[in-house]
């Protein structure tokens, strides 16, 4: 059985079963004694003695809760017994009234008075065959009492009266009056009571449905999938707030947009939210509503409900309810739907703030782009996803030139706003599946999935050169190193490695440039990190300072004495490709055999890789990998 099933085998006992016994109980009691105290009121109209009108009385109570007993350990079949006990109801009833004067006995009200109890406790179908027992049953007593039956033990039937038939026939004529019109209320009456009641059971199960779900458009799709079976509407679409904007979540119906794109909120959606009621539309003037217009064209009689959730509006739901003009729509339905979208607004509120605690788990909060743990996890699924497919991947780390300086300089707010800029800058040049994140400190990483080692160059230059034309205080400049999956390493790990290889190689070779990871780099980056341990004391660091800032002049990004350059500077140094790109200087160790010197690195000799024995890069403080501390015995060595 399917849950629409369920709801309509719950919603059609209205009352328990057991509810409707007892009521009948106390209904039965109360006959009895009505039928005690009128015999004692009247004894002339009575044909039998008190003692043989107490005897039938008892008797009837009897049976009644024997039956009643029996309906309780026979749970089942009790519907079957409820039945047999109404006709022995009537059967009793009947007994009176022919004790008591037949078609004129002042007890036939009760027959009446049982007719709409049953009528109203059970349902309008059990009160017309309830109706007719009871017609039978008085024709019965009729001609019995014509025929002046004798029964044991009770004397003479009263003679009939000259128009005793017409009376019974009137009183059969006004029982049926009185019969279809309790029926067609009880109809009514329980007809509402069963959309009530299968009403609020679907609200219950796509409140359960709800609680499975936390993405908004899960939740919308439940939200307008119930309204749409629940209610009837033809078609509708549920729509999420974005500022003045709205997109659409979820959508049903021929002819409607099913569209992700942001729309501007048309003048009822205002009025919906401001206003927070519930609006009726006959139709969309494509002019004053024209993004309602397009989502559902040739919309009429249409509902415009908002989804308001803790004092804000954070979406709206349309529903088309009829295609004539001029069509109604039930009040109960309105409240109802009404109820619907509030549980949703809730729901929805909190797949929002859902949504906003997994941006933050995996966003940087400072770069608004992916966190570490993001990175680490994009790299994992997108190397399984080439390894199955055998594609390329490759992983362009880039780090920004002298960022420990410009923090020196200008401040560490400034160093956040060419942080945010740089991230911008890298974001915007990513392509949408790649994952742009930030690596650590100034350093920053791209997973590029499909990209060969010539289309991961391309892109790392891209990068640089966007940065390098970023506005600013300073002049800033990146480094890159490129490494490619199978090409240059078969897990993450070395991929990592490999990229990180290339990017020193970058920085060594005078920075502002980028690196393609080649095989020698593994065992030069190991090298590098082995020489990277300070071995001489902070009173050894002053050569090394001096030499670094030999260095910092000669590759561009800063003035001979150490300094950022100013903006004049910036302009005189902007290459051919415009400010803040150039083209990659000389060989840093070059200039410094010119001038009789190593080039301004300190070094102890050349590792395998051509690089100088120093690792050509500080570390940043709080444990980041690369930055420009100045301390210790790298003193003032590569920023």
């Amino acid at each position: 059985m399917n849950v629409g099933s369920k709801i309509r085998t719950v919603a059609d006992e209205l009352v328990p079963l057991a509810q409707r016994m007892r009521y009948m109980r106390l209904f039965r009691v109360a006959i009895c004694f009505t039928a005690v105290a009128f015999a004692g009121y009247a004894p002339d109209f009575v044909r039998a003695t008190p003692l043989q009108l107490g005897k039938g009385v008892a008797v009837y109570l009897v049976l009644s809760f024997a039956a009643e007993g029996a309906w309780r350990l026979m749970a089942r079949r009790g519907l079957y017994l409820f039945g047999a006990m109404l006709i022995m109801d009537g059967v009793f009833l009947a007994w009176m009234a022919y004790l008591t004067g037949g078609a004129s006995s002042a007890l036939l009200n009760l027959i009446l008075l049982h007719l709409v109890a049953v009528t109203l406790m059970a349902s309008y179908k059990t009160g017309l065959k309830l109706a007719m027992w009871h017609s039978l049953l008085l024709l019965v007593v009729y001609y019995s009492q014509e025929a002046r039956m004798a029964v044991p033990g009770i004397s003479d039937p009263l003679p009939l009266a000259a128009n005793s038939f017409h009376r019974l026939v009137g009183f059969i004529g006004v029982y049926w009056v009185v019969a279809l019109a309790t029926a067609t209320f009880s109809a009514i009456n329980e007809r509402e009571l069963r959309r009530r009641r299968f009403d609020l059971e679907a609200l219950a199960k796509m409140a359960a449905a709800l609680e499975k779900v936390s993405e908004a458009r899960d939740v919308a799709s439940i939200l307008l999938g119930n309204l749409i079976d629940t209610f009837g509407f033809g078609r509708g679409i549920v729509l999420a707030k974005l500022g003045n904007d709205v997109s659409v979540l979820a959508a049903h119906g021929d002819g409607v947009l099913k569209g992700s794109s942001l729309l501007t909120a048309d003048p009822v959606l205002l009025e919906a939210w401001q206003g927070r009621r519930t609006l009726l539309v006959s139709s969309f003037d494509p002019e004053s509503n024209p993004s309602l217009a397009n989502l559902l064209p040739n919309g009429r009689n249409v509902v415009v409900v908002p989804l308001t959730a803790e004092g804000g509006s954070v979406g709206a739901v349309v529903l088309e309810h009829g295609t004539g003009l001029g069509g109604r729509i039930e009040r109960r339905v309105v409240s109802t739907v009404e109820r619907f979208c509030s549980h949703a607004a809730l729901a929805l509120r909190n797949a929002s703030l859902v949504d906003q605690l997994r941006d933050m788990a995996a966003t940087d909060g400072l770069t608004s782009v992916a966190n570490r743990r993001t990175f680490e996890a994009a790299l994992e699924v997108e190397l399984a996803r080439a390894a199955r497919s055998g594609s390329s991947l490759s992983l362009v780390l880039i780090d920004i030139d002298h960022f420990k300086m410009l923090n020196d300089t200008h401040g560490h707010q400034a160093g956040d706003e060419v942080l945010r800029a740089v991230a911008r800058a890298i974001k915007d040049q990513s392509r949408a599946f790649d994952t742009a994140a930030r690596y650590g400190g100034e350093e920053f990483a791209v997973v590029m999935p499909g990209c060969d080692v010539a289309d991961a160059e391309r892109s790392a230059e891209r990068f640089r050169h966007a940065v390098g034309r970023l506005d600013g205080i300073a002049r800033v400049t990146v480094s890159a190193g490129v490494a490619t999956f199978p090409v240059h390493a078969a897990d993450a790990e070395s991929l990592v490695q490999m990229a990180d290889g290339a990017l020193y190689e970058s920085k060594g070779a005078g920075r502002n440039r980028t690196t393609v990871a080649h095989p020698t780099l593994a065992e030069g980056a190991d090298k590098l990190l082995s020489d990277l341990e300070p071995t001489g004391s902070p009173a050894s660091d002053g050569p090394a300072s001096a030499e670094g800032t030999a260095q910092i002049g000669q590759s561009g990004v800063s003035g001979g004495d150490g300094q950022l350059p100013t903006d004049a500077a910036r302009e005189e140094s902007s290459g051919p490709e415009g400010p803040g790109i150039r083209d990659e200087g000389p060989d840093p160790r070059a200039a410094g055999e010119a001038d009789g010197d190593n080039g301004g690195m300190p070094h102890s000799g050349e590792s395998p890789a051509g690089q100088s024995g120093t690792r050509p890069g500080d570390t940043e403080q709080g444990g980041t990998r690369r930055g420009d501390t100045g301390q210790g015995g790298m003193g003032g060595g590569w920023q």
